[in-house]
């Protein structure tokens, strides 16, 4: 199975393209399914069909689900947190408001993971797209895993610890029914362990494609810029940038000449930005994309013959390693770099790279801003750059 991830910054179409690469994948003859994982869904406007929940049928070869996150939530996260409703109810809090504070960071988000991870189980389909919230909440929902982890090892083994103590007390009292059981603790503990799963599968580069949809905007493609360099810092591999929403060359109305100009410079610097990441463009239409004849079209002028599902780029994108000793380096390969060619320069948040004629920035994650550059090495077409911390700046009390 197939897993494409498509997301980018709020507005840039990133729905309207999952739908085309979903029924173009379906009119090659593959079983695929498309879900949203925005809050905001669209995904229905865009096939122009009625869609919830639950996955439907839309088109031979094509199911789509809207993602409820309540849904999943209840299903996978209810007992226990009916449970916690009622201990907080007895202490006074509204029922409502126990509701919202029991709800375990970042569920809402991870809602969405376990759906995918119960469509790659199942293996019932040949691809899954998803529709991806914009950048800030995709990199949450990625880096869940992570984060919810530590609230699992530390608050919920703690909580379950006394429910032991708790459960025969309570019994006494006959309030044993506030206490959760331990298959509801069970529970809990698949659902971290599935989240663990999810994110093995999404960092799979053989299973699973980020993709990155722009507007050839300098605004847009440096947020995005920005969620490349976090997605290789999770381990998540990024293999095409879909371009969209281009004035085509035949416009030749003087109210759109400047704005021609603006985004052909732009897509000069979309090379500079993403370097040799594969780079489909789609055109401004003249309608908007809702329903499946314009989503075809869509879907022929990004990929033309391509396969959608088919894995888009095969080289190693920049990375961020650590060792022990908090030192980070900065991977970066160059093919048919020469030394001598190379030049470095440094801002706070980027990292400009000439390679003679070629210029490539690469934006740095937070973790890297007050860190000094320690040293420089090119060897073997790789380019290694070890960023410590400042000892000057250490010792200042």
């Amino acid at each position: 199975m197939r897993v494409i991830v498509h997301t980018g910054k709020g507005g840039v179409g990133k729905t309207s393209i999952s739908a085309a690469t979903a029924l173009r994948c379906a009119e090659m003859g593959l079983k695929t399914i498309v879900i949203s994982t925005d809050t905001a869904h669209s995904l229905g406007d865009a096939l122009d069909k009625e869609i919830g929940p639950e996955p439907i049928e839309i088109f031979p070869n094509l199911w789509a689900q809207e993602v409820d996150a309540r849904y999943s939530m209840d299903k996978y996260w209810g007992r226990v947190q009916r449970y916690m409703v009622a201990l907080f109810s007895r202490q006074g809090v509204q029922d409502i408001v126990a509701e919202e504070v029991t709800i375990l960071p970042g569920l809402e988000e991870g809602a969405h993971l376990l759906w995918i991870n119960k469509y790659v189980e199942d293996d019932e389909f040949d691809v899954l797209v998803v529709d991806a919230a914009p950048t800030a909440e995709t990199l949450r929902l990625l880096s869940l895993p992570d984060v919810t982890r530590w609230w699992f090892e530390r608050i919920l083994t703690l909580t379950r610890g006394a429910a032991k103590i708790l459960r025969p007390l309570g019994k006494m009292m006959n309030r044993g029914d506030s206490v959760p059981d331990e298959d509801a603790w069970q529970q809990v503990e698949d659902l971290f362990k599935t989240l663990d799963k999810v994110r093995d599968l999404l960092a799979d580069p053989e299973m699973s494609s980020m993709r990155l949809v722009i507007n050839p905007e300098k605004m847009v493609i440096k947020e995005t810029q920005r969620t490349y360099t976090y997605l290789n810092l999770y381990g998540y591999a990024t293999d095409a940038i879909l371009c969209n929403r281009i004035i085509p060359d035949e416009v030749n109305d003087p109210y759109f000449a400047m704005a021609k100009d603006n985004q052909k410079k732009n897509l000069e610097l979309v090379g500079e930005a993403f370097g040799e990441l594969p780079l489909l463009k789609a055109p401004l239409f003249g309608q908007e994309m809702g329903g499946l004849d314009s989503l075809r079209k869509l879907g022929e002028a990004l990929y033309g013959d391509r396969n959608p599902a088919e894995k888009m780029f095969d080289g190693q994108p920049h990375t961020i390693v650590s060792d022990e000793n908090g030192v980070h380096t900065l991977i970066v390969p160059l093919p048919f770099a020469r030394k001598d060619d190379l030049d470095i320069y440094r801002s706070r948040d980027e990292l400009t790279l000439r390679v003679g004629p070629y210029r490539r920035n690469i934006v740095l994650p937070y973790a890297l801003w007050d860190l000094e550059i320690a040293d420089a090495k090119f060897d073997q077409s790789t380019l290694r750059i070890r960023f410590v911390a400042d000892e000057a700046k250490q010792r200042t009390p």
